[in-house]
Parts: C-alpha cells; sequence; structure tokens
C-alpha cells in the first residue's frame, strides 16, 4: 500500500508563511497555515485512509494556530518529528523513515485533492519516481517506488526558481526517472493565495483566506 507523507511545520505564528505574514500579519498569515494544513491532511486521509498516512512535523502544536484541531486530524496517523540540519535532508530522512512506496507533499498547496494524490501513486506502477512542478520553479510532489532513493534531496537547494530541475537531475543521476504530475501553484505571497482561493472556492483555505480579507 502506498504511503502518503506530509512534510509540514505546525502552523505558529512568525515561523510560517513569512513572505504572506509581511502583507497579513504574522497571526493572519499562521490562521492561513492552518487552514492549508487542514485541507491537505483531509485530501491525504481521504486518498488512502489515515492508517497510512504519515506526517514528518517541524514545531510544536501546542504552539500551534488551531492546534488542537490539527490533533483532531491527525487520529490513526503516524506522526513523527522533523530529523535533519536543513529541509532538504529532513525531506530525505521522512521518506526514510517508512517504506514505498510514498507519496510525499508539503502543505502549501491545499487545492490538492485525494484524486491527484491517487494519480501519482498509480503513476508508480510504471515509474520509479513522479515529480509534480511548482509555478515557482520548485515542486508540489515527489512519488518514490523506493523512498531510500530521497537520500539525493540532500544534495539540492530547496525554494529557488530551479528547485524542480535540480531534484530532476539529481534523481535521474541516481537512475529514477521521473514522471510528470500537472502543475499546482504553492501558497507564498498574496497574488498566491487569492490565485489559489479563487480555484478552490470550497475548500477551508478559500473560506479562511476570505474572513481573513474582509
Amino acid at each position: 500500500m502506498t504511503r502518503v507523507l506530509v512534510v509540514a511545520k505546525a502552523p505558529v505564528p512568525g515561523l510560517v508563511k513569512t513572505r504572506l505574514a509581511a502583507d497579513v500579519g504574522p497571526d493572519l498569515a499562521a490562521e492561513v497555515a492552518a487552514a492549508s494544513l487542514l485541507d491537505t491532511l483531509a485530501a491525504c486521509a481521504d486518498a488512502v485512509g489515515p492508517q497510512h498516512c504519515h506526517l514528518s512535523l517541524a514545531g510544536d502544536l501546542g504552539d500551534a494556530v488551531h492546534g488542537e484541531r490539527i490533533r483532531r486530524r491527525l487520529a490513526d496517523w503516524w506522526v513523527t518529528p522533523q530529523v535533519g540540519e536543513g529541509f532538504a535532508e529532513r525531506l530525505a530522512h521522512a521518506h526514510a523513515e517508512g517504506p514505498g512506496p510514498v507519496v510525499q507533499v508539503g502543505m502549501d498547496t491545499p487545492q490538492v485533492t485525494s484524486a491527484l494524490l491517487l494519480d501519482v501513486a498509480a503513476a508508480l506502477a510504471e515509474h520509479p519516481g513522479v515529480l509534480g512542478p511548482a509555478e515557482d520553479g520548485g515542486w508540489w510532489v515527489l512519488g518514490l517506488r523506493d523512498p531510500s532513493v530521497a537520500r539525493v534531496l540532500a544534495g539540492v537547494e530547496m525554494s529557488t526558481p530551479t528547485t524542480y530541475d535540480d531534484t530532476r537531475a539529481a534523481l535521474a543521476s541516481a537512475g529514477v526517472t521521473t514522471a510528470t504530475a500537472p502543475v499546482l501553484r504553492d501558497v507564498d505571497t498574496l497574488a498566491d493565495a487569492e490565485a489559489v482561493a479563487a480555484g478552490a472556492p470550497s475548500s477551508h483555505f478559500a473560506h479562511t483566506w476570505r474572513a481573513v480579507r474582509a
């Protein structure tokens, strides 16, 4: 059975969505981050069931916006703390913590659906890897038939305009060819939030965003 892995931060004001916080403030940015995480967790659980879902978490939900609500959503999930110096190293460690195949996402694409995740999982039957580009040059989903291959991520610089291309090249150097998932838009800025909320109007993220902007 495919494991779905979410690598995320606890939505603590001042520690998440810092670019968005420059426009709406740290408290509202954390509110938006919590909504994005909740939508992501719901999509993952709907796709494969919570017993096959894994959250690799940085930070303490006790300090987070809607921390208790997030904890309830995580019932029957496997939750582990992130380990590693940089984000790429933490990604690689999280992949290696459990069996494969694995489909991994972050918390910046609240528009993700269970259907998208299942399509990535299905593609792993034909391809050793699947990578989904983000509009900003990064990527939003990584599927690996063998999660140990994620060790190559430790050498990839994240959050750059070439992260997608660099990740694809690193995987290829390890003998992993990747199929391509649909492009999604990460929520990092005010413009991103507006666009994603408009594209997924029934999501918890969209409802929260409209309340924040009211």
